[in-house]
């Protein structure tokens, strides 16, 4: 059965054997994890060694950020308790045998928020300054004058009411935008909203509040920073795009299956929305044949919007605080609500 979302702690063995799943690089500093004396014997695997790695494991540190390794291995795991993940999306995580299991899993949450909202601000800046095009003339040494928007006093919505994206609303409400959210359900008075509808596209909330409809046709810019769960997969799609006006951008900086691509790149090649900043995209990396590269006002990014300099390193940190509370018996941080696949508040 699944564990109680309010369960935040788990019991450790003594000296527990932890195992690390990493791609190419190994976390660094992981020497610190080698040396660390509450723990028994440390493990390092990519994914092709999972499943002989995983028997008699502990605790499980996924480092390998979008593996979906887990999930085919997961029958091998017959001692595991706790997984914690160096993201802060786990849709990755989130199948059957682990939401099942009374393993409890943490994340990466509160690492990457004023990373990814500084990166949004200067999206935002990039669109209203008509930068890129600058750029452009630049590589052909033209002088070509041209006016450009105001950012202070249009209107942000973004779309999911996490960490990220109060950070976002913060960091944007900070250079004289208007901002509001769309979540789970309406309400008014929202420390750093004030004003949040529901993330639909019904006309009217399952509480009779505001939704999407009412909210997408004011918005100048739409922020994506949802979680991927079954309520977001595929909510930017035609008709959500059909709601913003034509002089509107969007920027997803969540999970790329939260957009329908295909819908998008129509929205774009026909000038029903002015562009579309993507940081991340249904499948990656982004085929080199894909028309997002090269549609008007698109602006494509690796992945990367979170990822600063000393990134991983706080990763690790954020983890090695979560292994001294697993260790000490202590209340784990950024506990995962399986059922929702996100960590609540």
């Amino acid at each position: 059965m699944n564990r109680p979302p309010s369960s935040t702690t788990v019991s450790a063995p003594e000296r527990p054997r932890l195992l690390v799943l990493h791609g190419e690089d190994l976390p660094p500093g992981h020497e610190r994890l080698d040396d660390h004396p509450g723990l028994g014997e440390v493990v390092y695997t990519t994914a092709d060694g999972l499943s002989a790695a995983l028997p008699g494991t502990d605790a499980l540190l996924v480092w390998d950020l979008f593996t979906e390794a887990l999930a085919s291995s997961w029958p091998k795991a017959d001692r595991l308790r706790w997984v914690h993940a160096a993201t802060t999306g786990v849709d990755n995580l989130m199948f059957p045998g682990l939401v099942e299991d009374d393993a409890i899993v943490t994340n990466s949450r509160g690492v990457f928020d004023e990373h990814i909202a500084e990166y949004v601000l200067g999206l935002v800046i990039a669109f209203a300054k008509d930068l890129h095009r600058t750029w452009e003339l630049q590589q052909g040494h033209r002088w070509e004058h041209r006016e450009t928007e105001r950012v202070a006093g249009k209107r942000a919505l973004v779309v999911g009411t996490g960490p990220i994206g109060r950070a976002i609303g913060r960091t944007l409400s900070a250079v004289g935008m208007k901002v509001y959210a769309s979540g789970s359900h309406a309400r008014d008075g929202d420390p750093d909203f004030g004003s949040v509808v529901a993330s639909s596209l019904d006309r009217h909330g399952t509480d009779g509040g505001a939704t999407l409809v009412d909210a997408l046709p004011e918005a100048d810019y739409v922020i994506v920073a949802a979680p991927l769960t079954d309520a977001t997969r595929g909510l930017v799609d035609r008709r959500f795009l059909d709601l913003m006006k034509p002089t509107a951008r969007l920027i997803n900086i969540a999970r790329g299956p939260i957009v329908v691509q295909s819908d998008l790149v129509g929205a774009l090649d026909q000038g029903a929305i002015a562009g579309a900043a993507l940081d991340v995209f249904e499948r990656e990396p982004l085929k080199a044949i894909d028309p997002l590269w090269g549609l008007p006002g698109s602006i494509v990014s690796p992945h990367m919007s979170g990822d600063v300099v000393g990134w991983r390193e706080d990763l690790l940190e954020l983890f090695l605080d979560n292994l001294a509370r697993y260790l000490g018996g202590r209340e784990l941080r950024n506990v995962v609500d399986k059922d929702r696949g996100y960590v609540p508040g």
